[in-house]
Order: structure tokens, then sequence, then C-alpha cells
């Protein structure tokens, strides 16, 4: 399996046609991935706790409505994927095997707007056992890096490892989608998508210093560093690919990663 970091921009992608990362998404099983996973293992920006957490739930997973002002629809919208609790566990024995423990669970808790949107659009049978494992914004990059790293081995037992977040994340500085992209914001992005492609993956451990726009860009790593867990996950010889690349709100970047271990 590849791993994948997905920029999934507001909850409102779900339901708006007028965004487009929304096609791209829906278009996953035919242009993106065809070979359906056995599980899933969801690394989302929207769960941040000081230590690793899985959730490791026996039933369907609840949907989370971790967000407000937006249309009451969303709120009635169900991604009952079936939890992954075995995955969990595999996930608690490899982490903890690597020195990242002890590793915590939550076995009530469901799957956050960072996971279920994108999911809805990828997999919209809810079908697919689905396992979320928590972000420690705190601890930086190189920690999810090294996280990605222990992770590795579930590819080959046909895992799909998922980092939802965003190329770009300021939400003080949103505008208008038929405004310029903010120089900040592409510059970054450009960046970004430089050294995924080009395997420079010790400046992404060190993004905060290497990077241009850097701290306007993610004032906090919540949202970047899934990507770090998807790059360590692939292998350190991983080719980086883009595979979606889009803007809304002037400084929103859509830009989505493939990251493929050399055969």
């Amino acid at each position: 399996m590849d791993t994948f970091f997905i920029s999934h921009g507001a909850p409102s992608l779900v339901i708006d046609d007028g965004i487009p990362a929304r096609k791209f998404l829906q278009s996953w099983k035919s242009s993106i991935m065809q070979e359906l996973p056995k599980a899933i293992l969801m690394v989302s920006a929207h769960w941040d706790t000081d230590a690793p957490t899985v959730n490791l739930v026996q039933g369907p997973n609840d949907t989370i409505y971790d967000f407000y002002g937006f249309p009451s629809k969303m709120y009635k919208l169900k991604y009952p994927a079936p939890g992954a609790p075995d995955l969990a566990k595999k996930v608690k024995e490899l982490l903890n095997k690597s020195g990242f423990g002890p590793i915590k669970e939550e076995k009530n808790r469901g799957l956050d707007h960072g996971a279920w949107v994108p999911l809805m659009l990828m997999y919209p049978e809810a079908s697919i056992p689905v396992c979320q494992l928590s972000v420690q914004s705190r601890k930086g990059a190189e920690h999810h890096y090294k996280m990605g790293k222990a992770l590795a081995p579930l590819r080959e037992e046909g895992v799909l490892i998922l980092g939802s977040g965003n190329a770009t994340h300021n939400m003080r500085y949103i505008g208008p989608d038929d405004g310029p992209i903010a120089k900040w914001a592409s510059d970054f992005d450009t960046w970004l998508k430089e050294a995924c492609i080009n395997g420079r993956y010790d400046d992404l451990n060190n993004y905060e210093a290497k990077a241009p726009s850097a701290r306007i860009s993610h004032p906090w790593p919540d949202h970047l560093v899934p990507l770090h867990v998807a790059l360590g996950a692939a292998g350190e010889q991983a080719k980086g690919e883009l595979i979606h690349h889009s803007w809304t709100n002037r400084t929103i970047s859509y830009a989505s990663y493939r990251f493929t271990s050399p055969k």
C-alpha cells in the first residue's frame, strides 16, 4: 500500500460541489487507488493529544460533528464505518515497541470531520474498517515522521495509512475565492511540493526553519504533521507525487500527495 496525505479543507467539502477537491476525492477509487484496503488507519489534524492515542471501537464508528455554523443538513450526515479494533491493537504494539508508549486507547470515540469528511467522498459505502490515531502537535514534525516509520509494516498487511490535514492552514487570513492567492501561501505550498517530490525529507522534518512563510502558513503544526506520518510510513526512499492541487479562500491549499516506496 502507498501512503497518502489529503488536504481536507472545510467540512463543507462533503456537500459543496463548488470546492474543486470534492470531485478529486469522489474519483478516488477510479483514478487514484483501485485496490480496496483491508482497513484504514486515519491520522487527522482534528484529534490532538499529549500522548499517541487510538480509537478502539468494536462496532460502527460514531460521526463527530466538531464544527459550528454550517448548514443543518451536515449535522445529519453519518459515516458508520466499522471500527478496526485489531488494527488499533497492532498500532499500539508497533508504537510501544518503537518507544512511543504508553499508547492510550479510547473505546467511545468516533471519527472527527478530518476523518469522515474525506472518507465519505472516497469510500461512500462506509464498509472499510477505520481506526483513528491522534497527533501530538506539540512534539513537532520529526516525532510524527518517526511515528510513521514505526507504522510502516502495516502497509504489508493491506492497511491504507492516510494523513488528513491541509497543505496551508491559517483561518485568520481566508478571503473570497475570486481573489488572488496570497503570496505567503503560494510560497509555502510551492516549497512543500518541491520538498515532497524531490525527497527532501530532512527539510520537511525541519520545515519551520527551512520553508518560506512557515509560521503564517501553519501557526500551529496540527494540520501539517499528518503528512509527516504518511511520509515516514512510506519508507526512507519513498517518492512523493502531487495527486491533486486546488485552492479556495485565497489561502487554503488542497494539495494532496501520494508516497510510494521503491519496489
